[in-house]
Protein backbone atom coordinates (compact mmCIF):
# COMPACT_ATOMS: atom_id res chain seq x y z
CA UNK A 1 0.00 0.00 0.00
CA UNK A 2 1.16 3.52 -0.81
CA UNK A 3 -0.42 6.85 -0.04
CA UNK A 4 -1.45 7.07 -3.70
CA UNK A 5 -3.63 3.97 -3.18
CA UNK A 6 -5.49 5.77 -0.38
CA UNK A 7 -8.28 7.30 -2.46
CA UNK A 8 -11.94 6.46 -3.11
CA UNK A 9 -12.72 3.66 -5.55
CA UNK A 10 -16.22 4.77 -6.54
CA UNK A 11 -18.07 2.24 -4.39
CA UNK A 12 -21.79 1.85 -5.11
CA UNK A 13 -22.43 2.29 -1.38
CA UNK A 14 -22.29 5.37 0.85
CA UNK A 15 -22.65 6.70 4.38
CA UNK A 16 -26.39 5.98 4.12
CA UNK A 17 -25.91 2.30 3.27
CA UNK A 18 -26.93 -0.25 5.90
CA UNK A 19 -25.64 -3.72 6.64
CA UNK A 20 -28.33 -5.40 4.57
CA UNK A 21 -27.49 -3.23 1.56
CA UNK A 22 -23.82 -4.16 1.63
CA UNK A 23 -24.47 -7.86 2.21
CA UNK A 24 -27.17 -8.30 -0.44
CA UNK A 25 -26.23 -11.17 -2.74
CA UNK A 26 -23.29 -12.44 -0.68
CA UNK A 27 -23.24 -16.14 0.19
CA UNK A 28 -20.76 -16.93 2.96
CA UNK A 29 -21.72 -20.56 3.40
CA UNK A 30 -18.71 -22.59 4.50
CA UNK A 31 -16.84 -19.49 5.70
CA UNK A 32 -15.78 -18.93 9.29
CA UNK A 33 -15.43 -15.51 10.93
CA UNK A 34 -14.30 -14.26 14.31
CA UNK A 35 -15.91 -11.00 15.47
CA UNK A 36 -14.59 -9.46 18.68
CA UNK A 37 -17.32 -7.57 20.50
CA UNK A 38 -19.80 -9.35 18.26
CA UNK A 39 -22.62 -9.31 20.79
CA UNK A 40 -23.40 -5.59 21.20
CA UNK A 41 -23.57 -2.42 19.13
CA UNK A 42 -21.82 -2.61 15.78
CA UNK A 43 -20.44 -6.04 16.59
CA UNK A 44 -23.91 -7.49 17.06
CA UNK A 45 -25.07 -6.00 13.75
CA UNK A 46 -21.97 -7.50 12.14
CA UNK A 47 -22.57 -10.96 13.59
CA UNK A 48 -26.20 -10.91 12.50
CA UNK A 49 -25.28 -9.91 8.95
CA UNK A 50 -22.52 -12.51 8.58
CA UNK A 51 -24.60 -15.38 9.96
CA UNK A 52 -27.57 -14.34 7.80
CA UNK A 53 -25.24 -14.74 4.80
CA UNK A 54 -24.36 -18.26 5.93
CA UNK A 55 -21.10 -17.77 7.83
CA UNK A 56 -20.16 -19.45 11.07
CA UNK A 57 -19.24 -16.69 13.53
CA UNK A 58 -17.19 -17.15 16.69
CA UNK A 59 -17.65 -14.29 19.16
CA UNK A 60 -14.99 -13.77 21.85
CA UNK A 61 -16.62 -11.90 24.71
CA UNK A 62 -15.50 -10.37 27.99
CA UNK A 63 -18.98 -11.10 29.35
CA UNK A 64 -19.79 -14.50 27.82
CA UNK A 65 -23.13 -14.98 29.56
CA UNK A 66 -24.32 -11.58 28.36
CA UNK A 67 -23.08 -12.46 24.88
CA UNK A 68 -24.90 -15.78 24.83
CA UNK A 69 -28.13 -14.07 25.84
CA UNK A 70 -27.73 -11.42 23.13
CA UNK A 71 -26.99 -14.06 20.49
CA UNK A 72 -29.54 -16.63 21.62
CA UNK A 73 -31.55 -16.26 18.42
CA UNK A 74 -28.59 -15.74 16.07
CA UNK A 75 -28.08 -19.14 14.48
CA UNK A 76 -24.55 -19.85 13.40
CA UNK A 77 -22.93 -17.88 16.23
CA UNK A 78 -20.95 -19.26 19.16
CA UNK A 79 -19.35 -17.53 22.14
CA UNK A 80 -15.98 -18.03 23.80
CA UNK A 81 -14.63 -16.05 26.79
CA UNK A 82 -11.96 -13.39 26.17
CA UNK A 83 -10.87 -10.18 27.87
CA UNK A 84 -8.74 -8.12 25.48
CA UNK A 85 -7.03 -6.36 28.38
CA UNK A 86 -5.75 -9.68 29.79
CA UNK A 87 -3.11 -11.41 27.66
CA UNK A 88 -3.61 -14.76 29.39
CA UNK A 89 -7.31 -14.55 28.50
CA UNK A 90 -6.44 -13.62 24.90
CA UNK A 91 -4.09 -16.59 24.55
CA UNK A 92 -6.67 -18.93 26.07
CA UNK A 93 -9.31 -17.70 23.63
CA UNK A 94 -6.96 -18.11 20.68
CA UNK A 95 -6.26 -21.69 21.81
CA UNK A 96 -10.00 -22.38 21.89
CA UNK A 97 -10.40 -21.04 18.35
CA UNK A 98 -7.45 -23.12 17.14
CA UNK A 99 -9.06 -26.22 18.66
CA UNK A 100 -12.36 -25.60 16.87
CA UNK A 101 -11.38 -24.70 13.31
CA UNK A 102 -8.63 -25.38 10.80
CA UNK A 103 -8.96 -22.16 8.79
CA UNK A 104 -10.23 -18.64 9.40
CA UNK A 105 -11.64 -16.63 6.51
CA UNK A 106 -12.42 -13.39 8.30
CA UNK A 107 -11.38 -11.71 11.53
CA UNK A 108 -13.18 -8.52 12.48
CA UNK A 109 -11.77 -6.53 15.40
CA UNK A 110 -14.86 -4.56 16.44
CA UNK A 111 -14.53 -4.54 20.23
CA UNK A 112 -13.18 -1.41 21.87
CA UNK A 113 -13.35 1.19 24.59
CA UNK A 114 -13.46 4.97 24.38
CA UNK A 115 -12.44 7.88 26.61
CA UNK A 116 -12.20 5.80 29.75
CA UNK A 117 -10.88 6.94 33.11
CA UNK A 118 -7.22 6.13 33.62
CA UNK A 119 -6.68 2.40 34.00
CA UNK A 120 -3.52 0.36 34.25
CA UNK A 121 -3.59 -3.24 33.07
CA UNK A 122 -0.99 -5.99 32.82
CA UNK A 123 2.49 -4.60 33.49
CA UNK A 124 1.15 -1.04 33.82
CA UNK A 125 -0.07 -0.54 30.25
CA UNK A 126 -2.50 2.28 29.49
CA UNK A 127 -5.93 0.62 29.34
CA UNK A 128 -7.26 1.97 26.04
CA UNK A 129 -4.10 1.04 24.13
CA UNK A 130 -4.21 -2.39 25.75
CA UNK A 131 -7.87 -3.16 25.00
CA UNK A 132 -8.12 -1.55 21.58
CA UNK A 133 -4.75 -2.48 20.12
CA UNK A 134 -2.46 -4.76 22.12
CA UNK A 135 -5.12 -7.38 22.85
CA UNK A 136 -6.17 -7.54 19.22
CA UNK A 137 -2.54 -7.63 18.13
CA UNK A 138 -1.76 -10.63 20.33
CA UNK A 139 -4.98 -12.38 19.28
CA UNK A 140 -4.25 -12.01 15.55
CA UNK A 141 -0.66 -13.20 16.01
CA UNK A 142 -1.97 -16.35 17.69
CA UNK A 143 -4.54 -16.95 14.93
CA UNK A 144 -2.35 -16.04 11.97
CA UNK A 145 -1.74 -19.65 10.85
CA UNK A 146 -5.52 -20.12 10.54
CA UNK A 147 -5.78 -16.94 8.46
CA UNK A 148 -2.94 -18.06 6.21
CA UNK A 149 -4.60 -21.46 5.78
CA UNK A 150 -7.71 -19.82 4.34
CA UNK A 151 -5.84 -18.65 1.24
CA UNK A 152 -7.66 -15.35 0.97
CA UNK A 153 -8.53 -14.16 4.46
CA UNK A 154 -9.32 -10.59 5.42
CA UNK A 155 -8.69 -8.86 8.74
CA UNK A 156 -10.85 -5.79 9.40
CA UNK A 157 -9.94 -3.50 12.29
CA UNK A 158 -12.25 -0.79 13.61
CA UNK A 159 -10.33 2.45 13.98
CA UNK A 160 -12.04 5.85 14.21
CA UNK A 161 -11.88 9.45 13.05
CA UNK A 162 -10.54 9.89 16.57
CA UNK A 163 -7.14 8.84 15.24
CA UNK A 164 -6.84 12.49 14.12
CA UNK A 165 -6.31 13.47 17.77
CA UNK A 166 -2.75 12.14 17.87
CA UNK A 167 -0.21 9.83 16.35
CA UNK A 168 1.68 7.29 18.44
CA UNK A 169 3.28 8.98 21.44
CA UNK A 170 6.61 7.22 21.11
CA UNK A 171 8.04 9.14 24.04
CA UNK A 172 5.22 8.04 26.38
CA UNK A 173 2.72 5.60 24.86
CA UNK A 174 1.35 4.63 28.28
CA UNK A 175 0.81 8.19 29.53
CA UNK A 176 3.07 7.80 32.52
CA UNK A 177 3.65 11.56 32.60
CA UNK A 178 -0.03 12.53 32.74
CA UNK A 179 -3.23 10.97 31.43
CA UNK A 180 -5.64 12.44 28.88
CA UNK A 181 -8.62 10.21 28.08
CA UNK A 182 -9.13 11.59 24.57
CA UNK A 183 -5.49 11.54 23.54
CA UNK A 184 -5.30 7.97 24.84
CA UNK A 185 -8.29 7.09 22.69
CA UNK A 186 -6.81 8.84 19.66
CA UNK A 187 -3.49 7.03 20.04
CA UNK A 188 -5.26 3.66 20.30
CA UNK A 189 -7.25 4.36 17.14
CA UNK A 190 -4.08 5.38 15.28
CA UNK A 191 -2.57 2.11 16.47
CA UNK A 192 -5.53 0.22 15.00
CA UNK A 193 -4.92 1.78 11.59
CA UNK A 194 -1.16 1.20 11.68
CA UNK A 195 -1.70 -2.40 12.75
CA UNK A 196 -3.69 -3.05 9.57
CA UNK A 197 -0.99 -1.43 7.44
CA UNK A 198 1.83 -3.67 8.64
CA UNK A 199 -0.27 -6.82 9.01
CA UNK A 200 -1.19 -6.41 5.35
CA UNK A 201 2.44 -5.91 4.35
CA UNK A 202 3.45 -9.09 6.17
CA UNK A 203 0.43 -11.20 5.28
CA UNK A 204 -0.23 -10.50 1.62
CA UNK A 205 2.12 -13.30 0.51
CA UNK A 206 -0.20 -15.73 2.33
CA UNK A 207 -3.31 -14.07 0.91
CA UNK A 208 -4.05 -12.31 4.21
CA UNK A 209 -5.18 -8.73 3.56
CA UNK A 210 -5.98 -6.19 6.25
CA UNK A 211 -8.01 -3.00 6.42
CA UNK A 212 -8.90 -0.41 9.06
CA UNK A 213 -11.94 1.82 9.08
CA UNK A 214 -13.95 4.61 10.62
CA UNK A 215 -17.50 3.29 11.11
CA UNK A 216 -19.00 6.76 11.53
CA UNK A 217 -20.65 8.38 14.52
CA UNK A 218 -22.99 5.98 16.26
CA UNK A 219 -24.35 5.94 19.79
CA UNK A 220 -23.71 2.43 21.15
CA UNK A 221 -22.26 0.92 24.30
CA UNK A 222 -18.92 2.43 23.29
CA UNK A 223 -19.95 5.62 25.10
CA UNK A 224 -20.81 3.75 28.29
CA UNK A 225 -18.10 5.42 30.37
CA UNK A 226 -19.06 8.95 29.33
CA UNK A 227 -21.62 10.79 31.41
CA UNK A 228 -24.89 11.83 29.86
CA UNK A 229 -23.91 15.47 30.40
CA UNK A 230 -20.65 14.97 28.52
CA UNK A 231 -22.58 13.59 25.55
CA UNK A 232 -25.08 16.46 25.74
CA UNK A 233 -22.23 18.98 25.81
CA UNK A 234 -20.80 17.47 22.63
CA UNK A 235 -24.15 17.78 20.87
CA UNK A 236 -24.60 14.04 20.52
CA UNK A 237 -27.78 13.48 22.53
CA UNK A 238 -30.50 15.42 24.36
CA UNK A 239 -31.25 15.25 28.07
CA UNK A 240 -33.25 12.06 27.52
CA UNK A 241 -30.40 10.32 25.73
CA UNK A 242 -32.00 10.63 22.29
CA UNK A 243 -29.56 11.13 19.42
CA UNK A 244 -29.71 14.69 18.10
CA UNK A 245 -26.44 14.91 16.18
CA UNK A 246 -27.32 15.37 12.52
CA UNK A 247 -24.48 13.25 11.15
CA UNK A 248 -25.00 10.16 13.30
CA UNK A 249 -25.60 6.75 11.78
CA UNK A 250 -27.77 3.86 12.91
CA UNK A 251 -25.94 0.78 14.21
CA UNK A 252 -26.71 -1.01 10.95
CA UNK A 253 -25.21 1.85 8.94
CA UNK A 254 -22.25 1.89 11.31
CA UNK A 255 -21.60 -1.80 10.66
CA UNK A 256 -21.83 -1.39 6.89
CA UNK A 257 -18.26 -0.21 6.22
CA UNK A 258 -16.77 -3.15 8.09
CA UNK A 259 -18.98 -5.59 6.22
CA UNK A 260 -18.04 -3.91 2.93
CA UNK A 261 -14.38 -4.33 3.87
CA UNK A 262 -15.00 -7.99 4.58
CA UNK A 263 -16.81 -8.84 1.36
CA UNK A 264 -16.38 -6.26 -1.42
CA UNK A 265 -14.77 -7.53 -4.64
CA UNK A 266 -13.57 -3.96 -5.21
CA UNK A 267 -10.98 -4.66 -2.50
CA UNK A 268 -9.64 -7.85 -4.09
CA UNK A 269 -5.88 -7.52 -4.41
CA UNK A 270 -5.82 -4.47 -2.15
CA UNK A 271 -4.99 -3.99 1.50
CA UNK A 272 -3.48 -1.79 4.17
CA UNK A 273 -6.13 0.83 3.46
CA UNK A 274 -8.24 2.99 5.78
CA UNK A 275 -11.93 3.01 4.85
CA UNK A 276 -14.97 5.14 5.63
CA UNK A 277 -18.56 5.32 4.36
CA UNK A 278 -18.16 2.06 2.43
CA UNK A 279 -15.23 3.27 0.34
CA UNK A 280 -11.52 3.96 0.63
CA UNK A 281 -10.94 7.25 2.47
CA UNK A 282 -8.88 10.09 1.10
CA UNK A 283 -5.80 11.41 2.91
CA UNK A 284 -6.67 14.47 5.00
CA UNK A 285 -4.41 17.41 5.76
CA UNK A 286 -2.91 17.80 9.24
CA UNK A 287 -5.09 20.79 10.08
CA UNK A 288 -8.36 19.47 8.66
CA UNK A 289 -11.31 19.19 11.07
CA UNK A 290 -11.83 15.64 12.29
CA UNK A 291 -15.46 15.64 11.18
CA UNK A 292 -14.44 16.33 7.58
CA UNK A 293 -13.35 12.72 7.24
CA UNK A 294 -10.29 11.16 5.67
CA UNK A 295 -7.20 9.65 7.23
CA UNK A 296 -4.11 11.40 8.54
CA UNK A 297 -0.92 10.43 6.73
CA UNK A 298 0.76 9.30 9.97
CA UNK A 299 -1.94 6.66 10.51
CA UNK A 300 -1.09 4.87 7.25
CA UNK A 301 2.68 5.46 7.22
CA UNK A 302 4.51 2.14 6.61
CA UNK A 303 7.51 3.19 8.70
CA UNK A 304 5.34 4.10 11.67
CA UNK A 305 3.41 0.85 11.20
CA UNK A 306 6.58 -1.26 11.25
CA UNK A 307 7.82 0.57 14.34
CA UNK A 308 4.54 -0.02 16.17
CA UNK A 309 4.59 -3.68 15.14
CA UNK A 310 8.02 -4.19 16.67
CA UNK A 311 6.97 -2.37 19.84
CA UNK A 312 3.80 -4.49 20.07
CA UNK A 313 5.78 -7.72 19.68
CA UNK A 314 8.11 -6.60 22.47
CA UNK A 315 5.21 -5.68 24.76
CA UNK A 316 3.02 -8.73 24.22
CA UNK A 317 5.47 -11.45 23.27
CA UNK A 318 3.31 -11.94 20.19
CA UNK A 319 4.55 -14.36 17.57
CA UNK A 320 6.26 -12.33 14.83
CA UNK A 321 4.83 -13.00 11.37
CA UNK A 322 7.85 -13.37 9.11
CA UNK A 323 7.67 -13.39 5.34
Amino acid sequence: MTVTDQKPLGSPFSAASAAEDVMAGHDLSGRTAVVTGGYSGLGLETTRALTAAGARVIVPARRPEVARAALRDVKGSEVIPMDLADLDSVRSAAARVNDRIDRLDLLMAVAGVMATPERRVGPGWEGQLAANHLGHFAFVCQLYPLLAAAGGARVVVNSSAGHALTGIRWHDPHFRTGYDQWLAYGQAKTANALFAVHLDALGRGDGVRAFSLHPGKIITGLQREMTLQAQIDRGWVDEHGNVVGGDFKSPSQGAATGLWAATSPLLDGRGGLYLEDCDVARVSGPGAPMDDGGVRAYAIDPGEAARLWDLSVAMTGGTPIIR
